[in-house]
């Protein structure tokens, strides 16, 4: 995988060297080496404790949103018109405030005594 994305670097700075190729392909692909780590990371705590947790999979779900709207960002023109890459970005902002709602009402479902516990009660 990391292979794989030096050569993608290397193969947007040998061709017609433009900016702007050079460094969206670098930061999508290091994004997706993120979302692969992550993904991994979560496996692993999988089959070590034995339980199917789904805020692990909520992170890599707001990575990957994120990751989107960086790269739909950065490929828009300067112009930007609210046309497909608008609705688009609504569409993504919308997803990654349901995905961090979700990872919040997780935590706090999950591990209650944590927040609802007075102050004095935890020293």
């Amino acid at each position: 995988m990391t292979v794989g994305v030096v050569q993608d670097v290397v193969k947007s700075i040998q061709g017609p060297y433009r900016e702007e190729t050079i460094v969206l392909s670098a930061l999508d692909s290091s994004l997706v080496l993120f979302i692969v780590a992550e993904l991994l990371h979560t496996v692993r705590l999988t089959i070590r404790n034995q339980t199917l947790d789904a805020e692990p999979f909520l992170v890599v779900g707001l990575i990957a949103g994120v990751r989107k709207v960086l790269i739909v960002t950065a490929e828009a023109e300067k112009s930007f018109r609210w046309q497909v890459k608008g609705i688009e970005l609504l569409v993504l902002a919308g997803l990654i405030l349901v995905m961090a709602t979700a990872a919040y009402v997780w935590r706090r479902s999950t591990r209650p005594g944590d927040y609802f516990t007075p102050p004095e009660a935890r020293h």
